[in-house]
């Protein structure tokens, strides 16, 4: 099987396993009502998949340094898919979706980033930020599978139906993995010490992380409320909440599908023209687009959809951009370690943002003034929070940029 085939192939298994990752968000609007959940629970549980994620990405990125990671891989998909069932099956409240959500997201700690490595392993840097970008573009445009599927069936069945039938996403996408990618075999003995202290010492690494850290703050706050934004919007348009929250993950689907393409080009761009140059450019107008889009849900919604798609490409872009030059600034042998550090930070800020972001909105939204106007009206301060955090990225990129030599 030639290298682009390869890739091909884990791009159509990354695909499958991305598939549980919003669908709790596209049905956000109707289980918070049938829960009786505040904005700051509804959040929790949203973060709960990114808690689960950070609690073993360490272990299972660091372990594809001594095993092969396909195996980490086939079986991590699995289990999310699994756990996806049983929380389609089990899952009545705050507590119980709580933890099925966390161990829902304990399959992609043992997916996204073992992936990532086995990208990096196969193709030379002169290919390396087009593959990335590719890779990338296929966990975005599952993601965005993932809400339309689940917004479709919601709006045909259920909620339960819409969780059960994309959680067999991962178990497919598991079993691509298993018959269709070569082994990866690790570099690595277990004889060498001193994996995350080479970590810890490369500096510009640990800036680009940094930035990683900002960018996933700002995307990942965005997916968790997008499908609830698009809702509120649709329901202070006299929808009712089931078919608004259809109609906004439908929406919400198209704004991350787009940015799944941007990824891949980002990283094509950035094999020619240079690493921090495009991050750069990306994370400023993504920032600029999270102070300026919660104020626009009275706008009308075609303009609303407009400017969601232009937020879409932008906020997701630089994702590839950034794993790339993890790749080119640590080597090879201790890349796993390397992408459990990554992984982290980055997924921490992913963790913490969609809750923050709850936090605000609750604030920014008094329960009298919800009643009221019977949606949440106001959104402005909860998205500037996102492009608060999304302007430490570029400082951060530069100053790797310069301590590394200018590799990136």
């Amino acid at each position: 099987m030639g290298n682009k085939t390869w890739l091909y192939m884990l791009c159509l298994a990354e695909i499958g396993t991305m598939l549980v990752l919003l669908n709790y968000s596209a049905v956000l609007p109707i289980i918070k009502a049938e829960w009786g959940l505040s904005n700051t629970q509804a959040g929790l549980i949203y973060s709960a998949y990114q808690v689960g994620y950070i609690i073993l990405v360490v272990v299972l990125s660091t372990l594809t340094d001594y095993v092969d990671a396909k195996k980490v891989y086939v079986i991590s998909a699995l289990w999310a898919g699994v756990a996806g069932i049983a929380f389609a099956i089990f899952a009545d409240s705050f507590y119980s979706g709580l933890i099925l959500r966390c161990l829902t997201g304990f399959g992609l700690a043992g997916t996204y980033m073992p992936g990532l490595k086995m990208v990096s392993a196969k193709f030379n840097p002169d290919q390396r930020g087009w593959a990335i970008g590719l890779y990338v573009g296929a966990f975005s445009l599952g993601t965005a599978l993932s809400l339309l599927l689940s917004g479709v069936l919601t709006g045909l069945f259920e909620w339960r139906t819409a969780i059960f039938v994309t959680s067999l996403g991962p178990i497919a996408g598991g079993l691509i993995a298993l018959f269709s990618l070569d082994s990866m075999p690790p570099l690595r003995t277990g004889r060498e010490k001193g994996a995350f202290r080479q970590v810890f010492e490369n500096r510009p690494a640990l800036l680009v992380m940094l930035g990683y850290a900002a960018h996933m703050w700002e995307m990942f706050g965005m997916r968790g409320w997008i499908v609830a934004f698009f809702a509120a919007a649709m329901v202070s348009r006299n929808l009712d909440m089931a078919a608004a929250t259809s109609y906004g993950a439908v929406f919400s689907a198209a704004i991350i599908m787009v940015g799944g393409f941007s990824t891949a080009l980002a990283g094509t761009l950035s094999d020619r023209f240079g690493r921090v140059r495009m991050i750069r450019i990306i994370m400023y107008s993504s920032a600029a687009c999270s102070l300026f889009f919660g104020w626009i849900r009275p706008w009308p919604v075609a303009l609303i959809v407009l400017i969601s798609l232009i937020y879409g490409v932008l906020v997701t872009a630089e994702s590839s951009v950034l794993s790339t030059s993890v790749t080119e600034l640590v080597p090879y042998e201790y890349l796993g370690s390397a992408m459990a550090v990554q992984s982290f930070v980055g997924w921490t800020a992913a963790a913490i943002a969609p809750a923050v972001f709850g936090v605000i909105l609750d604030l920014a939204n008094p329960a009298e003034v919800v009643a009221g106007a019977g949606y949440t009206p106001h959104w402005g301060p909860a998205f500037v929070i996102l492009g608060l955090g999304a302007l430490v990225g570029p400082p951060a990129v530069k100053a790797a940029r310069k301590m590394s030599g200018y590799k990136i």
